[in-house]
């Protein structure tokens, strides 16, 4: 059973009368990996401050381990913070960037060369103790940040972005060492970050914010395949969300065609959000299918292909693996398990339909990472 740690209690936040946290309550367990994901603006990085002890909360309470913390500067907390832009010291080598905070609370220099050098071991950078910083590559300056705060024993480690700054492949890397650091510390760690893909690979739990809401907190499984309304559905993978009506427990009707899923518990006839996954949608002959549409535009995407599909004028992406040319007739069946229904919210008809269709690449630019203030 896992014991909580923090817990952020009717936690609002205003900012010159705007309000950037809405009434959040939340709690982190211990050594959990916890990821606060959401679109820029959503409130993610004030948490994480006010977690962090930068910023007080306007009304609300922090708790730590069942003390009241408000009032506690962050120096005097348990948790250390790890920011996009590294801020290594370019004058010191990399051990002494690491044995920093340890020198300012005088610890012994044994103590600190020990504890140095099993820091080194975990983040696999052994040898590298006498290289200035500002030789080292991206992704090795990035695990020699981490370990300057882990080198104190923090409770908590803070994760604001942290891998923002890297190209693709090297975040998926660091992804791995975050996840494998996490485990083997045995310390919670809270990430903060706009990319689902990152949240989805890494974390124990998820939590899915939009103007300074909590929208869903779950698994990444749990997030991704029962999403509580069609922002989570959209913000977590690709989604096609229709206007759907739950005509009885096991039957949606969308398209004027009844379908059987597996959702319930939603009154006869209730009108809701209906998800449908681009990969649980299968291709068939057109006289074969339960709906049938033409094939607007095709992108190779190398393991498949996207296809933006016009069904009555509504447009659904898929992914394939069967070619299908622009303007080809199709038919599709969905399986009753790749229906999920969800309530109406004031997010509905806001999202899932293609027709403006383009590349959703949210690579935030560098004036954007100070993104909530």
């Amino acid at each position: 059973m896992s014991k909580e740690l923090i817990r952020l209690k009717d936690v609002s936040m205003q900012f010159d009368g705007e309000t950037v946290l809405d009434n959040v309550n939340l709690y982190f367990n211990d050594k959990e990996f916890l990821t606060l994901l959401g679109p820029s603006g959503c409130g993610k990085t004030t948490t994480l401050r006010i977690v962090g002890g930068f910023l007080v909360p306007t009304s609300g309470d922090v708790f730590f381990d069942g003390v009241r913390i408000n009032d506690v500067p962050p120096h005097k907390r348990q948790v250390n913070t790890v920011f996009q832009k590294y801020a290594l010291f370019p004058h010191l080598n990399v051990y002494d960037n690491i044995a920093f905070g340890l020198n300012i609370k005088k610890v012994p220099k044994d103590e600190i060369r020990t504890r140095v050098h099993e820091m080194l071991e975990i983040i696999n950078l052994k040898g590298f103790e006498h290289r200035s910083v500002t030789s080292l590559s991206g992704g090795q300056q990035q695990r020699v940040a981490i370990a300057r705060a882990l080198v104190n024993n923090p409770k908590v480690l803070l994760l604001d972005e942290p891998l923002g700054a890297l190209d693709m492949r090297l975040r998926k890397d660091m992804q791995q060492e975050l996840k494998r650091i996490q485990r083997e510390m045995e310390i919670t760690f809270i990430y903060v970050t706009h990319d689902q893909e990152e949240a989805l690979a890494m974390s124990d739990t998820v939590v899915v914010m939009d103007g300074g809401r909590i929208q869903q907190i779950g698994t990444p499984e749990d997030i991704y395949n029962e999403p509580k309304n069609a922002f989570v559905a959209d913000f977590i993978g690709e989604s096609n969300i229709v206007d759907g009506i739950m005509r009885e427990d096991g039957v949606v009707e969308i398209f004027n065609r009844k379908f059987k899923c597996l959702d319930k518990g939603f009154q006869p006839n209730e009108a809701v959000d209906v998800v449908i996954r681009p990969e649980d949608v299968d291709i068939v002959p057109e006289n074969e299918g339960q709906l049938k549409g033409t094939v607007t535009q095709v992108t190779f995407k190398g393991m498949q292909y996207d296809i933006i599909v016009d069904f009555y004028g509504f447009k659904w992406l898929i992914q394939t693996t069967d070619f299908c040319p622009e303007g080809s007739k199709i038919g599709i069946k969905i399986d009753p398990d790749g229906f999920h229904v969800m309530k109406k919210s004031h997010y509905s008809g806001m999202f899932g339909d293609y027709s403006s269709y383009s590349e959703e690449y949210d690579e935030i630019s560098e004036n954007e990472s100070e993104e909530e203030e």
